[in-house]
């Protein structure tokens, strides 16, 4: 299939019968039991195989995958954790006979895609056979009117290739349709695809009224600043007129953020910092010790937002170092959820803890906008074909990554899909920040 032939072209290819996709399967949740969460290796639970295509349904599209790429929510799917996601399929299933498609015993991941739409369902209108889109991985069916304020408080808001099947990691994808946005021209497909999930979400997160609501100004301690999320704040906050404190984990990585323009990094593992001094007892020394190494990068400020994602690990310093009425603005916890801190420094100091999650379309729409104008720019370091999925998923389960890991789908192989290279000549060297091999 050729991305650039016309719509009609589109039109009247033929959708095959079943494509190749990345699965976890239902007869294997207990596979790992006995076993820690690092050592449950998602290579021996992904497969990469052949499943039926789907049916369209009312208000949905049906897209050629040109690439696609890997997140952490499919780490936790390949490893069974926090609880297998047969679980959410089973119960979408029960809400409408067109929702039983779901509840099948493999599960299709993937939260990101760049592709072309190959065909839409009754009632769409905005997208047609040919448009070249990414998705983001918002799936909402607004029929509550909790969700009409803000789409991410709708109780049938669900995370595409999560908590849904026929997620991006295969050939073919089915998304709703306002899930879609146009692909920015100036990006190769896997480009393009490694942005959805985590530009959405830092943008909500950091920017969006919804989350911190940042100031031109304001002082943003990012953990883990190289990393899917963290990479897209530090961007977001410089290109907001914010100042960026990166935390990260290496030399390599201080160096990747100060390429982005960041110029205050701590390096958590040169500096030895240890917030926990056993299994159960916070190390306040620690969060007052980051907090004066803060203030010595910042001429004496205290940070107005902490970005936060790592969870129970640095949650306590988080909220310590945080100013006097600023806040903890908290996505994930991919070292553990049962956070610890200590009230006093919340309720004194009349800190705030805000709950983020994902995106709206209007917030991920902007988002999505901001790389379109050449704003922020794709963090893909690396890029795997579909038949290696798994091994990239591997390498994000151990954090042995840099930025985002594309895999081609469709796409028969890396540098394709770029439609306006006279933009993409505007942001030479942004592209390949964190681009390694292979």
């Amino acid at each position: 299939m050729e991305a650039g032939a016309s719509s009609e072209e589109w039109a009247h290819v033929q959708v095959p019968e079943s494509y190749l996709a990345l699965t976890v399967h239902r007869s294997e949740i207990g596979m790992f039991e006995g076993l820690s969460t690092r050592d449950k290796n998602p290579e021996k639970s992904l497969h990469v195989e052949p499943v039926p295509v789907p049916e369209l349904g009312p208000g949905e599209a049906l897209v050629a995958v040109m690439a696609s790429s890997i997140n952490y929510n499919t780490v936790w799917s390949s490893i069974f954790e926090p609880i297998p996601t047969f679980g959410f399929l089973e119960r979408y299933g029960r809400t409408s006979d067109l929702a039983k498609r779901h509840d099948l015993p493999y599960h299709v991941l993937g939260s990101d895609l760049s592709g072309v739409v190959l065909r839409v369902g009754a009632g769409v209108r905005r997208w047609k056979a040919g448009d070249q889109v990414v998705a983001h991985c918002l799936s909402v069916e607004l029929e509550d009117p909790a969700g009409h304020d803000d789409s991410m408080l709708d109780p049938q808001q669900r995370i595409w290739g999560f908590e849904t099947n026929f997620g991006g990691l295969g050939e073919i994808a089915l998304v709703k349709a306002n899930q879609l946005m146009p692909k920015p021209e100036q990006l190769t497909w896997e480009e393009a695809a490694a942005s959805g999930l985590v530009n959405s979400t830092a943008y909500r997160q950091l920017v969006s009224r919804n989350g911190a609501d940042m100031k031109q100004g304001d002082v943003v301690l990012v953990w883990g600043a190289c990393g899917g999320l963290g990479a897209y704040a530090t961007q977001l906050t410089l290109n907001g007129g914010g100042t960026p404190v990166c935390v990260v984990s290496s030399a390599e990585k201080a160096g990747l953020c100060r390429d982005m323009g960041a110029e205050l990094v701590i390096d958590r593992v040169a500096e030895d910092y240890r917030f926990w001094s056993g299994p159960h007892t916070p190390d306040r020394k620690e969060w007052r010790r980051l907090g004066a190494r803060i203030r010595d990068l910042t001429d004496g400020l205290d940070p107005d937002i902490v970005f936060e994602h790592p969870g129970r690990e640095t949650f306590a310093a988080s909220v310590y170092v945080a100013r006097r009425g600023g806040a903890v603005v908290t996505c994930a916890s991919t070292s553990g959820y049962d956070h610890y801190f200590d009230n006093r420094h919340l309720w004194m100091h009349l800190k705030r803890i805000i709950g983020s999650h994902f995106a709206n379309y209007q917030e991920a729409w902007r988002a999505n906008d901001l790389i379109r104008r050449g704003k922020i720019f794709p963090t893909l370091s690396k890029t795997y074909p579909l038949a290696q999925a798994a091994t990239a998923v591997r390498e994000v389960q151990r954090n042995v990554h840099h930025g985002k890991i594309g895999i081609l789908c469709l796409a028969p192989r890396p540098g394709l899909g770029v439609t306006d290279q006279g933009l993409r000549d505007r942001g030479a060297g942004r592209y390949d920040v964190f681009r390694t091999s292979p």
